[in-house]
């Protein structure tokens, strides 16, 4: 099968995620500071985010990670305590009109680096290094790109590049290359206005020195840099304009403002219009009952002298179920948990995972199956008879071994006919005890399966190896289920995200004899939120008592959702690192069409470790999954 061309297919990795993550919260002294990547590195201290650059992908493992580390260096201890927010947004409003405001604004960015990287490395020596690797690579970075532009005449961005390498030069006898008449001409002040910025103790001090730059780079440069190196954001720095209560209160102005001069008789003609309250634009059920704005017509006095404000109890046969808590008054005669669209939760921990605070879990029972369900369990049935009395037999076998096979060594028991070590040893064991355990394993296990809509052309396959998986554990009497998750693609918005689980197969009913033909009802879907799914069944896992704990996850690539695509890979990790420390051993089987390439190995990888299984082909599934139960099941007897 042919892949689609894959126009960003980065891969993000998650441990190196993590730990620039965790880097951030701690250098910052904020548990709610958060790490992303961008284009551009910098600080957002309005929203608590850090973002660290994908210059630095694509490198050599230990540039990337002393590159990254300079990026959150520089932002949690250089921006975030040095650098004065209202003095770079006046800067900003001064070069609002200047005719090259670009190359102003990444001036100053390199100003004032330069200045929080001596103060990063005289209160954390450590991080020399780090810079030591970053002044390298952009300096390497900056001399090729001068080159590019002065072939181009692209002569502003080559000015910066200049400039830049000046900043960082090795030595300070380095000399500028020619780029054009009159930039070569005000070089020497340009040196010499660079020289200032080691000399600087404050963000007002660069201000200044940057200022003096740029007002006599207006006078000489032509253009505007055409390439963004660095970024400075303006809405970052912009201050939130202060709202009275009169601005909250406000209303549209009236298209006209005048009285009818007729007064009313009541015995005008009243025109009878229909106006639909439920309609396609109002899908969504909103805090009112009948709002809209009225700003045209003339005001009359229709309503008489009895003219009063509304209230709310004037909606007129308004029913509201909210979200209040449980009374010993409830009178609902068919509540229903899919109905309700907003669910009551604590917003401050995001029990599930940050990424997941607007993910809602929607369960679904599955339906009666069908006589055509049954007709294709029968037919997969048949075709995994054979593993699963060959699994079924081992598992027998390795039960009356250990049934019969006796303790040695003990204090005390059965007396044992070696007796020499009595006097060869200081402590001796001359004892045993036949061992008779439960011919029952303690073990559970729970199958999540993706539902996602790139299944489509797996998931009959799919069902045979769950089949496999229902019926060996079924023989050998293992309680577990089988859950198909997904995301309504249709209905997520950026405030409510639903996300689909359907057990087909429940631990109550899985060792019933009948049970089976439920897993037909997996079809492919929409959209994967993995990261949330595994922290829904880790919590259902744990309800159980048994002493073995396996959680399978039948996937065919990396998690897919709205406002997941970024950290969808890190928070999956994170969801299978939080369920194997709780004592959950977490699986993944991964379902490919064809031949696995590198980045999908490496994203995998960084997701599960190295519990994961790759399944070329879909049709070998059973293969595959034969040898595994074997290998889980022998290890919980």
């Amino acid at each position: 099968m042919h892949r689609f061309i894959q126009f960003n297919d980065e891969r993000i990795d998650s441990f190196m995620f993590m730990e620039m993550a965790d880097l951030a919260k701690t250098l910052s002294k904020n548990g709610e500071m958060s790490l992303k990547y961008g284009p551009f590195s910098y600080l957002d201290p309005k929203n608590e985010v850090v973002y660290v650059s994908h210059f630095w992908d694509h490198r050599d493992k230990r540039d990337e990670t002393y590159g990254l580390k300079s990026d959150v260096y520089l932002r949690t201890i250089g921006n975030l305590g040095h650098t004065e927010m209202k003095t770079v947004e006046r800067y900003l409003r001064a070069i609002d009109r200047s005719p090259v405001k670009r190359f102003a604004k990444q001036l100053f960015v390199i100003g004032e680096e330069v200045r929080l990287e001596e103060i990063c490395k005289s209160e954390r020596p450590g991080t020399k290094a780090s810079f030591s690797v970053r002044r390298r690579i952009y300096r390497q970075f900056f001399d090729a790109q001068l080159k590019v532009n002065l072939t181009k005449s692209v002569f502003t961005d080559a000015l910066f590049n200049q400039l830049f390498l000046l900043l960082h030069a090795q030595s300070p006898l380095e000399e500028a290359a020619a780029i054009s008449d009159e930039i070569d001409l005000m070089m020497p002040f340009l040196q010499r206005q660079l020289s200032l910025l080691y000399e600087t103790k404050s963000t007002s001090d660069v201000v200044k020195v940057c200022m003096e730059m740029v007002e006599v780079c207006e006078d000489v440069l032509k253009k505007d840099m055409l390439n963004e190196y660095f970024h400075l954001p303006e809405d970052v720095y912009a201050e939130e304009p202060d709202q009275t209560f009169d601005d909250l209160k406000r209303g549209d102005p009236l298209a006209n403002d005048d009285v009818l001069e007729e007064e009313s008789t009541g015995e005008e003609e009243i025109m009878d219009e229909e106006f639909r309250t439920w309609h396609r634009e109002s899908e969504e059920k909103g805090e009112s009952f009948l709002q809209f704005d009225l700003d045209q017509g003339s005001s009359s006095d229709l309503m008489g002298e009895g003219v009063r404000e509304g209230e709310d109890g004037d909606q007129a046969m308004a029913m509201v179920q909210g979200t209040s808590k449980q009374t010993d008054r409830e009178i609902y005669e068919t509540p229903k948990a899919v109905d309700q669209e907003h669910e009551e939760r604590g917003m401050g921990d995001h029990p599930y995972g940050k990424e997941n605070r607007y993910a809602e879990a929607v369960f679904l029972a599955p339906d009666v199956p069908s006589s055509e369900d049954k007709a294709a369990y029968g037919v997969n049935k048949a075709a995994v008879f054979t593993y699963k009395k060959k699994l079924q037999k081992m598992i027998e076998k390795t039960l009356e071994h250990k049934r019969i096979q006796p303790r040695t060594d003990l204090h005390f028991g059965r007396l044992n006919k070696k007796l020499l070590r009595l006097l060869t040893d200081d402590v001796p064991r001359l004892f045993y005890k036949k061992h008779d355990p439960s011919t029952e394993l303690d073990a559970v296990f729970s199958l999540l399966v993706d539902c996602s809509g790139s299944m489509f052309d797996k998931m009959e396959e799919t069902k045979l190896g769950i089949t496999l998986f229902h019926e060996s554990l079924k023989g050998v009497r293992v309680p577990h289920e089988v859950v198909g998750f997904w995301e309504d693609t249709n209905a997520a918005t950026s405030h409510s995200q639903p996300n689909y689980l359907k057990p087909v197969l429940e631990f109550q009913s899985s060792l019933k004899p009948s049970s089976g033909p439920e897993i037909m009802q997996l079809q492919p879907e929409e959209d994967n939120r993995d990261g949330f799914a595994i922290r829904l069944m880790t919590d259902r896992i744990l309800q159980r008592g048994e002493k073995q704990k396996f959680l399978l996850v039948f996937s065919d690539g990396e998690p897919a959702a709205m406002d997941y695509e970024q950290n969808g890979i890190v928070d999956t990790h994170e969801a299978v690192l939080d369920a194997r420390k709780k004592g959950i051993e977490v699986i993944n089987v991964f379902l490919a069409s064809g031949e696995i390439d590198e980045g999908q190995r490496k994203t995998i990888q960084n997701i599960y470790g190295n519990y994961s299984i790759l399944v070329s082909d879909v049709s070998e599934l059973p293969d595959v999954l034969f040898p595994l139960l074997r290998k889980l099941l022998i290890s919980s007897i």
